[in-house]
């Protein structure tokens, strides 16, 4: 039989090492998108945004704004390079982490360009099992939640509070495991909420999710060529930036 000679192959730390990361390098907010466009844009809004690293796929960057250093990195499409992007912020001790990304709606009510905002998560991936036990309750920092949501409905867009569900299967939301995560009180469905928000809480790190619609899973509708869905897509950096002043003043 063999043995492994260390406890863990590779950890966070291990990454941050890889990637020549310090702890004082990085912001004490870290926006999270998951493209490198949505990134990308949001560094144009950055006062001298330096490189922290360019890594594979990934690429971090911290600037200043309004007087506070931020830091963003494009965190991940799907469950597994999230756990790895979100491990290496956790490690280099982040201080707030806010994810920017998308979802379908799991409500009728919950329209193409909406903004949803996480306040816990219903994990169906296949990472955070290695992490966490099934009873674990996934959640987001619910002062920090609280603020963005009076940030977000300032914004002029519909905003929702709830539950995400996560899955990696995003070509088999069928009615019956549609209808299970509705059951137990999902809203909108994604691939990143649940491990983002689990590893934050694992790390204690306060963290929130918010997310533009970009499909109606319940109706059926496709909106991802909708000027409505590009609009609330942009209306997220500017809300997430503007959290940031107000809660750094």
């Amino acid at each position: 039989m063999q043995t492994m000679v260390k406890d863990v192959h590779m950890t966070g730390k291990d990454l941050m090492g890889m990637v020549q990361l310090r702890p004082e390098d990085i912001g004490a907010y870290a926006l999270v998108p998951g493209p490198r466009e949505r990134m990308e844009a949001l560094v144009k809004k950055l006062e001298n945004p330096v490189k922290n690293f360019s890594f594979m796929e990934y690429t971090m960057y911290t600037g200043q704004y309004a007087g506070t250093k931020v830091t963003t990195i494009n965190g991940g499409r799907f469950a597994a390079d999230t756990a790895i992007t979100t491990e290496i912020l956790c490690n280099a001790q982040a201080g707030t982490m806010i994810r920017i990304g998308s979802c379908g709606s799991l409500r009728e009510d919950i329209k193409v360009g909406d903004l949803v905002i996480a306040d816990s998560a219903l994990r169906g991936e296949g990472v955070t099992p290695y992490y966490v036990e099934d009873s674990f309750q996934t959640r987001s920092d619910p002062a920090l939640t609280a603020q963005f949501k009076t940030a977000a409905g300032q914004s002029g867009l519909n905003v929702h509070v709830g539950k995400v569900w996560s899955t990696d299967a995003i070509l088999k939301e069928t009615r019956e495991h549609v209808g299970r995560a509705v059951d137990q009180g999902a809203v909108a469905v994604d691939m990143v909420t649940s491990v983002f928000l689990t590893l934050c809480q694992l790390y204690k790190i306060p963290a929130t999710v918010i997310l533009a619609v970009s499909d109606n899973v319940i109706t059926g509708e496709m909106g991802f060529m909708n000027p409505d869905y590009y609009m609330a897509e942009a209306a997220m950096i500017g809300i997430s930036l503007n959290l940031v002043k107000n809660l750094g003043q």
